[in-house]
């Protein structure tokens, strides 16, 4: 891809208007938004913790982050994700703090967080390696890595092809839990996977691909 960055941030910009219609990504159904929190909070630590969500999109698991007391930076590549995730919290009279950048390589400098959350985004990045390095190491010793991922065909979400040279991006078509697993292990002390397809409230209906959770502690 030319300047893949740029191409990213404008596929992602020009779907932040309608990215709220997904069930699983507004939360505005009560019960897939109680699911959600759920999850989270059974993932997250119980005392409030400093969280890092990368590739925030809108702020819906930022929203419920901060709603459970915990105190979220969230980093995402496209403006308009971030701007509406700043009004989300705001207008919720919630604390957040939110960044554009890259969330391969979130622009928090030498910032250290409790729990490094990340869904549905490894299959963006050009180098998903490299990213899982970076990540790791902007967690605290003891604190946890929580990617949220699964296995799918090559999709955006604006009802759009995603952007050219897609193809060539090395998860582009997601990656099974396992594969996940290999790749993370290295990197952490202990980790397990959490299956999440079968809970059809989560997805605001059923899906037939893989989704699940794969939770790391460092």
């Amino acid at each position: 891809m030319t300047n893949p960055a740029a191409a990213i941030a404008a596929y992602w910009d020009a779907a932040a208007p309608d990215f709220d219609d997904e069930p699983d990504h507004g939360l505005k159904a009560a019960d897939t938004r109680a699911a959600w929190a759920d999850r989270l909070s059974a993932w997250l630590p119980s005392a409030p913790a400093d969280v890092l969500d990368v590739g925030c999109g809108t702020g819906s698991l930022s929203e419920l982050i901060a709603e459970a007391g915990h105190r979220v930076t969230g980093v995402d590549l496209a403006p308009r994700m971030v701007g509406q995730a700043r009004a989300k919290l705001t207008a919720a009279g919630l604390q957040g703090r939110f960044l554009v950048g890259d969330a391969a390589a979130p622009p928090t400098g030498q910032e250290k967080f409790d729990v490094l959350l990340s869904r549905h985004l490894v299959w963006t990045l050009p180098d998903p390696h490299a990213a899982l390095n970076e990540w790791t190491g902007r967690i605290r010793p003891g604190g946890l890595l929580v990617l949220v991922e699964g296995r799918w065909c090559e999709a955006g979400q604006s009802g759009v092809p995603y952007v050219a040279g897609a193809g060539a991006l090395p998860w582009h078509r997601g990656i099974a839990a396992e594969d996940l697993a290999e790749a993370v292990r290295p990197l952490v002390s202990d980790l397990r996977i959490e299956p999440l397809s079968a809970d059809a409230v989560l997805w605001g209906g059923p899906v037939t691909d893989e989704r699940y959770a794969l939770i790391a502690r460092i």
